[in-house]
């Protein structure tokens, strides 16, 4: 029989992994299907799920318990049926996270062990112990925190319990296919990814970032998600002066732990305006918007870059995230729809989708979270389109439409529309004058 169970979730890894230095010396692997989580996240991310799992069992030579239920029910079930004491967790700071745990831990020893953040949420505060609502000075007090070596642990840091030989398990599944093929998962795929980046990209990531057309970003938001490798992994990398490139991704990671932090504090700002002002904010609606938000999600606005940005989301459940920045405005400064139904559906679509990362990162957007984009900030989709991609490669890429229109010339498209592209849903001058009204509105 094992001494405990690690229940893995967001921390689909081995190495780094500190869960494993306090669950003993034998211990069953543990994952729960639980449909709460996997109805809302959409094929993209279930997939990735499903490759990450299959990725971990090989790690522990098949012997992952995979059940699927409601985690109140299973995982007690579990304990008991391997006589194990304590359930082994990295700790989850989600609203629905806290949630099922506190309800499980009402019925199993349940342990908590290091998070999914270089700095768990709640741990940096100002000096009397309140949250910070901006993020320069938390970055400030984030780095001053600091956080802990990467933790030595791998496979054979414990014994790992054969499921095979344990009776009275209920709702045990095989680890479900993929429904398509896509990117490659798992702790192994993570780091040989984060390598790669870091020997042929990092030293122009402060340059480079912003620019669609070079794909030099690390693409590890995915990796990250799943816990297939640790922040504090990559922060023990950059450090060691890398340059201006290290400097800036390490603030990266600093804004995905603010966003966990602002989520911790105000569960609520996942569906609702962090900044209340702005529930009176007038937002269009009717067949009309329905209209405009269709041509948005399918790339048909005639706007290249948002064109562009969309119909990548489409094909690779990913975008870069500038261009993220730039559909979003357009979403909710040009056609003047509300942020969250964008919100939807970057989180059916992208396979890195984070419910801290996707709705503050909108919030920005549209002015109503922490550190807000002044509202008068709205985005010119062409001129985004002629400054982060200049030389127009981006757009050719995703919108076969245009491939004949050479450089930068295919934003703006003053030659003319080729055959099949369609005409500019909005007027992008008078939609900026209304969105203006709008907010000033607010007062």
């Amino acid at each position: 029989m094992a001494d405990s169970i690690v229940w893995f979730r967001r921390d689909l890894r081995l190495t780094d992994l500190p869960t494993l230095t306090a669950a003993g010396e034998r211990a069953l692997g543990l994952f729960v299907l639980d449909d709460r989580l996997l109805g809302p996240s959409g094929s993209p991310r279930r997939d990735f799920l499903y490759r990450s799992l299959a990725a971990l069992d090989e790690q522990l030579s098949g012997r992952l318990l995979v059940v699927r239920g409601d985690p109140l029910d299973v995982v007690p079930s579990v304990a008991k049926a391997v006589g194990a004491e304590e359930v082994h967790v990295s700790a989850d700071f989600g609203p629905y996270g806290r949630e099922r745990d506190a309800a499980v831990a009402e019925r199993v020893e349940l342990v908590a062990t290091g998070s999914p953040y270089a700095v768990a949420p709640g741990r940096v505060t100002k000096d009397d112990g309140t949250p910070y609502k901006v993020f320069t000075p938390w970055f400030r007090r984030w780095l001053d925190h600091g956080w802990r070596a990467p933790a030595r642990t791998g496979a054979d840091t414990l014994e790992w319990i054969d499921p095979d030989g344990i009776a009275g398990v209920r709702g045990r599944v095989p680890i479900p296919a993929p429904d398509a093929p896509g990117v490659e998962a798992g702790e192994a795929a993570a780091l040989a990814r984060w390598r790669e980046f870091c020997h042929d990209d990092l030293l122009r990531y402060d340059d480079d970032r912003d620019r669609p057309d070079l794909d030099t970003t690390s693409r590890m938001s995915v990796y990250l998600k799943f816990g297939n490798i640790h922040p504090r992994t990559m922060l023990a990398d950059l450090a060691g002066g890398r340059g201006r490139g290290a400097e800036q991704y390490r603030r990266q990671l600093a804004w995905r732990d603010f966003y966990a932090d602002i989520l911790f504090q105000r569960p609520d700002s996942a569906r609702r305006n962090y900044d209340a002002k702005f529930d009176a904010m007038r937002h269009d609606s009717g067949r009309d918007a329905d209209a405009l938000f269709e041509a948005w999600c399918a790339g048909r606005t005639g706007f290249p870059i948002v064109d562009a940005g969309m119909r990548q989301l489409a094909a690779e459940n990913w975008m870069h995230n500038r261009v993220r920045m730039i559909v979003a405005s357009f979403l909710v400064k040009d056609l003047h729809l509300p942020w969250w139904r964008g919100a939807r559906h970057f989180m059916r679509c992208l396979v890195d989708g984070d419910v801290a990362s996707n709705q503050h990162g909108w919030q920005w957007t549209a002015g109503s979270g922490t550190d807000a984009a002044p509202y008068f900030r709205v985005f010119n989709p062409i001129r985004q389109g002629e400054k982060f991609d200049p030389t127009g490669d981006y757009v050719r890429r995703w919108v076969p439409e245009l491939r004949g229109v050479r450089g930068k010339a295919v934003h703006a498209l003053k030659g003319g529309r080729p055959e099949g592209y369609p005409d500019p849903v909005v007027d992008h001058a008078e939609e900026r004058r209304e969105a203006l009204a709008r907010y000033d509105a607010l007062g």
